[in-house]
């Protein structure tokens, strides 16, 4: 296709529009929705597009956005939590993969350089198709899929040293070839700018643009991040994704961590389908069909190897059942994106021939295709089981707050203060950098951000909230608050703060519970007052409550006549005048005082 890149916008909106929602109608999943487009739009398909290495490089920043996301996940601290499976079976996977894979290589004639290459680029899975595998499953917490990603990141950490070592291990003439430790210095020295410099500059930075009050900047800053911090690694000669993963982390912790979240999963969603894509490109229908028996060989070879020893490691150093270990093993047994990179290297430092390239390439692509169905399969053919204990540095634990509130002023303070007291977990989230920087201080779990944005209500798990509480002053705020609460949450319950009568029948008309800011705290002052005149107590008491009942029965009441305002005049006035005869009947006064009286 020689159009510009407005038509192959189109192209790939209009392929993902309509493969994915039909692959996920048959239970098949979005990423074999999305491999299935990129296959037929490829020049091994229909042609659409000539050549995927310019989509494929430009989509891996969706990779880069999905690393990002799950940083902001683990905090420094769950991430030491992790180093065992990390480091342990992480390390073991790529070890035993690895030697096995290589193995099997050397039999087919390669160099036992080459095969090592060929055994540890296919031991690294895709990174990308994993763990989405994972989020459409809700399987991201699960056992199964903690322990995959841990994987995952250390195959990550192994691609490093594995593409600098390519150079040295092949026989690339007329190039001088960098020094191993000078690599690893580099690699070294920008891990620690970013990590250094991200913990110093990059909460300052967001608290200034916060203060701008502009989200289109803000929108602007996390992908300045994210992108930036990707680039620095990967100018070190580390994975782009590594770097976009540290700066999560380093944010983890922060205020603004769900605003973030919200900001890049959109771009994240829409980069990640158009990985996929890629990748479904990349795959030689061609070379598959003039050689159907080694490709599908090659890949049966490389599924079942992985799926073993995955199996065997998530069952013993990974403390799995053998559901868990059975899933770990779908999950992870196809090839990574990795691979396209670490065989290209090899090709280039003639390890391998341009032919045995294509042929592990078409490998790592079929394999990366038929792991959704296989994923689907194995979860079809096991039962649920029900959850076993967990070990306890194996837990981590998950944010579900029973409340959300939503500003954290005065107002939404003194709830704060009474759930805390008891213990009740619950997420604030508050729209002035101002007010979140001075309450952090006091050691107040409190999040910057629009409680009215979707995305960020999903990303502080307003899922699994009980109960929110809408405490913004600002009524056109507070009203856009609830009514977006009221569309994606509509069977949670809603409390929400009414500046004043007008406001709270607003408020009722969205079906939330209002409550006036000042009536109670005017009411528990003017029982004071009645007292301080010589009432007593229980008197006043009796008297405040009698107008509380009274002033809420009119409220509702008037909720349906509260746009004529004729009628709200005529409905306060004949209330007026039921309080006072109310209260005259209790002084023995006036015509109920009278009958009252008579009847005693």
């Amino acid at each position: 296709m020689h159009g510009g890149g407005l038509e192959l916008a189109l192209l790939f909106l209009l392929a993902a529009v309509v493969a994915v929602p039909v692959f996920r109608r048959f239970g098949l999943g979005a990423v074999l929705g999305y491999l299935a487009a990129g296959v037929a739009l490829g020049p091994f398909g229909l042609g659409v597009i000539a050549n995927a290495d310019p989509v494929l490089a430009a989509s891996e920043i969706g990779v880069v956005m999905l690393l990002f996301v799950i940083g902001l996940e683990l905090s420094p601290a769950r991430l030491r939590v992790m180093r065992r499976p990390v480091f342990g079976v992480g390390g073991l996977q790529v070890l035993a993969c690895g030697l096995a894979l290589g193995g099997l290589a050397l039999l087919t004639g390669l160099s036992w350089r080459a095969a090592l290459v060929v055994g540890l680029g296919l031991a690294l899975s895709s990174t990308a198709v994993g763990l989405q595998l994972l989020a459409e499953r809700k399987a991201l917490t699960s056992d199964h899929g903690r322990l995959a990603f841990a994987i995952l990141l250390f195959q990550d950490l192994a691609a490093i040293p594995l593409l600098a070592a390519i150079p040295l291990l092949g026989h690339v003439h007329g190039e001088e070839t960098v020094p191993l430790w000078w690599l690893a210095l580099r690699a070294l020295a920008a891990i620690a700018v970013l990590v250094f410099g991200g913990r110093l500059l990059l909460r300052q930075v967001f608290r200034i643009v916060a203060r701008s009050r502009m989200p289109e900047v803000f929108t602007a800053t996390a992908l300045l991040v994210v992108l930036g911090s990707a680039w620095l690694l990967q100018l070190a000669g580390l994975s782009a994704g590594l770097g976009a993963f540290l700066a999560g982390v380093l944010l983890a912790d922060s205020e603004f961590r769900h605003e973030l979240e919200s900001q890049v999963q959109p771009f994240e969603g829409l980069l990640l389908g158009l990985f996929f894509m890629a990748v479904g490109m990349s795959i030689d229908l061609q070379r598959v069909a003039s050689e159907p028996l080694l490709i599908g060989g090659g890949v049966v070879v490389l599924l079942a190897v992985k799926f073993g020893l995955l199996f065997a490691i998530g069952r013993r150093p990974g403390g799995l059942d053998t559901r868990g270990a059975l899933l770990l093993a779908s999950v992870l047994a196809l090839g990574g994106e990795f691979a396209f990179v670490i065989f290209g290297e090899a090709q280039r430092a003639a390890l391998i021939s341009g032919a045995e390239r294509d042929r592990l390439v078409a490998m790592v692509g079929v394999s990366m295709a038929l792991t959704p169905l296989l994923l689907i399969v194995v979860s079809r053919l096991l039962p649920e089981s029900a959850p076993r204990a967990q070990r306890p540095f194996d837990r981590i634990p998950e944010q579900r707050p029973q409340v959300l509130i939503a500003g954290f002023g005065r107002f939404g303070q003194i709830i704060a203060r009474l759930l805390a007291a008891q213990r009740i977990p619950f997420i604030a989230i508050e729209h002035s950098p101002e007010q979140v920087d001075f309450m952090r201080r006091f050691g107040s779990q409190l999040y910057y951000g629009d409680p009215a944005r979707p995305e960020l209500l999903r990303a502080a798990g307003a899922a699994h909230v009980r109960v929110f509480v809408v405490a913004i002053d600002d009524p056109e705020s507070n009203l856009a608050t609830v009514r977006v609460l009221r569309r994606h949450y509509p069977q949670a319950t809603v409390f929400a703060r009414a500046r004043n009568r007008r406001h709270a029948w607003e408020l009722m008309d969205l079906g939330a519970q209002a409550v006036r800011e000042t009536f109670h705290s005017s009411l528990k002052m003017g029982e004071r007052v009645l007292v301080a005149l010589g009432q007593p107590e229980d008197a006043a008491a009796s008297r405040a409550e009698r107008f509380r009942a009274h002033d809420e029965a009119l409220l509702v009441s008037q909720h349906q006549v509260y746009d004529d305002e004729a009628a709200l005049i005529q409905t306060s006035q004949e209330a007026r005048r039921d309080l006072e005869q109310l209260f005259a009947a209790d002084r023995g006064e006036g015509v109920l005082g009278k009958e009252l009286g008579a009847g005693d």
